[in-house]
């Protein structure tokens, strides 16, 4: 059976800055934002969808970071810098993803349906990058910076 990375030694992975997990819990805004996001996507699961609402409101006024609370997001997420970013509220993200400052997990449609992007496992996605629409980031592709993309990208891609 494969043993799961713990979050924190994710993080220190992938963060050369990451020097201790004190450090980690108290100043890294992806922590801080996703310890509420936790909270509030709770709170919107059983039906108290204005203090789902609230919570995270509070949340991207102290990190920056813009989470529905009716995204679903999976194991490790690491949201380095964390400025600027924004997750819709249909996005589905999968275990140990990496998004960088800026980036746009966004929905092209009015209509109340899934409209935004489903980013699988193991995928890093540059700086100010915009994902938008319903469409699929294949497991373990790396997205570069300053894209636009709305189309599906396979498994395993590197799109630059």
């Amino acid at each position: 059976m494969e043993k799961k990375e713990k979050y924190y030694e994710s993080i220190k992975r992938r963060d050369p800055a990451a020097r201790n997990n004190l450090q980690i819990f108290f100043l890294y805004p992806s922590v801080i934002a996703l310890r509420r996001y936790r909270v509030a996507h709770f709170f919107w699961k059983i039906h108290f969808k204005f203090l789902a609402e609230l919570i995270m409101s509070f949340a991207k006024m102290r990190t920056g970071i813009e989470i529905h609370p009716a995204a679903t997001i999976g194991r490790n997420l690491f949201i380095d810098h964390g400025a600027g970013v924004v997750i819709g509220e249909t996005a589905i993200i999968g275990d140990n993803v990496t998004l960088y400052h800026g980036v746009t997990l966004g929905g092209v449609s009015l209509k109340k349906e899934d409209r935004h992007p489903i980013i699988e496992d193991d995928v890093l996605i540059s700086t100010n990058t915009s994902i938008l629409g319903r469409v699929t980031i294949g497991k373990g592709s790396k997205i570069g910076p300053n894209l636009v993309i709305r189309e599906d990208i396979p498994a395993g891609s590197v799109i630059k």
